[in-house]
């Protein structure tokens, strides 16, 4: 069975740190290509070892602004 995931990506310092929104799961690399290779791979894992996983709903994703503070 194939799942969808969500992930985040950050930068902190020199690595990228990617965690997936639906699950408790996170991950990291040196590239955005690296750490999101690594976080399927965690993935797979946990789906593999939890008997029954909390996937939870997608969360909505979008962007807002914020003028300068007075």
């Amino acid at each position: 069975m194939i799942h969808t995931f969500t992930a985040a990506v950050h930068q902190e310092d020199d690595w990228f740190v990617a965690r997936c929104l639906e699950l408790e799961v996170a991950s990291q690399g040196e590239t955005v290509e690296a750490a999101l290779a690594n976080l399927r791979e965690a993935v797979e894992v946990y789906l593999e070892e939890v008997t029954q996983p909390v996937i939870e709903a997608t969360p909505l994703v979008t962007s807002f602004q914020v003028g300068k503070a007075a």
